[in-house]
């Protein structure tokens, strides 16, 4: 029996919707459908331990003891818990935060208590997946995902596509923290204010998702799934232009964006709402070349260089080691979604 578990779950970079519901009868129209993969080097990291009772250490304390609880009682969980967030994804720049921190607590606590892993279910109890499913994907498993939304009876939306990413590829983050992309109640109106998803845009983009993204993949061709991110990245950006201002939420974030264009850099976008924008080279020695070339200074944004993950979530349970009570010996068990 674990005395703690610690859990580890990557951001993801939503790489843009393949449609968006139009509301209308015929069968197949009325879902959302996804691109995206996770990263390296950004992620929520927290343990859970028993304790006598509840408390909540570091960042989205409120959120984190929320989920607690609504797991706990559907879980018929009757113990306290002590949760300390040793860190977590910036909130509201694109990156999944509130997807990944609900499937952390949900996955820690099942493991805590031996209790074996339900992330659809649990993502859905916790409101979590009901437009992408490249969070949930990425809790389970890395690599580029393909989702086709929810279907009728599906508690979150179904996986159809997932390729390794290449391991020497590298993308190049531009932030801006002067802003945040839209989000809650504000997202909800957005996407009710904005005019039917057109067809031929959907068509477009999944023939991009299809003949680019995949194949570039799977060939290892950058410059193919280079072009084919940054055609649907306009398709959508246009889309949601009257709601951000633009293709890109953060006009530093976009400026910043054209010089790594200029300066050889491909497949640029803007995660989901934003701001956080990328971009894609060949290798961590192009990418640091690339951004070595522009004036990283110029509109006060900031970059991070990452690799892809071709994995999922990171699970480490330590408990005490019996063999070596008398030295308080620990006894550490990782394992790794696959």
């Amino acid at each position: 029996m674990s005395e703690s578990v610690t859990i580890e779950v990557p951001a993801r970079l939503h790489l843009g919707f393949l449609d968006i519901p139009r509301h209308v009868p015929e069968p197949g129209h009325d879902r959302f459908g996804s691109v995206g993969l996770p990263i390296q080097d950004i992620a929520t990291v927290l343990t859970i331990s028993r304790a006598a009772k509840a408390h909540v250490e570091g960042d989205e304390q409120e959120r984190v003891a929320q989920h607690v609880a609504t797991l706990s009682h559907h879980l018929g969980i009757k113990a306290q818990h002590r949760v300390v967030v040793h860190q977590t994804i910036p909130q509201h720049i694109g990156l999944g935060s509130g997807t990944q921190i609900a499937l952390a607590i949900a996955a820690a606590l099942r493991s805590l208590h031996s209790l074996p892993l339900d992330i659809v279910n649990d993502a859905s109890l916790l409101g979590r997946g009901t437009r992408s499913g490249i969070g949930i994907a990425a809790f389970e498993k890395g690599g580029v995902i393909v989702d086709a939304g929810k279907g009728p009876n599906s508690a979150a939306p179904t996986i159809v596509a997932r390729i390794p990413f290449p391991e020497d590829w590298r993308i190049i983050l531009v932030f801006d923290t002067s802003t945040q992309g839209i989000h809650g109640d504000a997202e909800i109106e957005a996407f009710k204010a904005l005019p039917p998803f057109p067809l031929a845009t959907s068509a477009a983009i999944n023939r991009h998702v299809l003949m680019g993204i995949m194949p570039g993949l799977i060939e290892n061709n950058l410059p193919l799934f280079g072009q084919a991110i940054a055609a649907i990245q306009t398709e959508i950006g246009n889309y949601f232009a009257p709601a951000q201002g633009g293709i890109f939420t953060s006009k530093r974030v976009e400026a910043t964006i054209n010089q790594l264009v200029r300066a050889g850099a491909v497949g640029i976008g803007q995660s989901s709402w934003g701001p956080t924008g990328f971009a894609f080279a060949a290798s961590q020695m192009d990418a640091e070349r690339i951004v070595d070339r522009i004036d990283q200074d110029a509109y006060g944004t900031a970059i991070q260089i990452v690799a892809g993950r071709n994995a999922g979530a990171d699970i480490t349970h330590a408990a005490l080691n019996l063999a070596r009570a008398c030295t308080m010996g620990a006894f550490i068990k990782k394992e790794r979604i696959l």
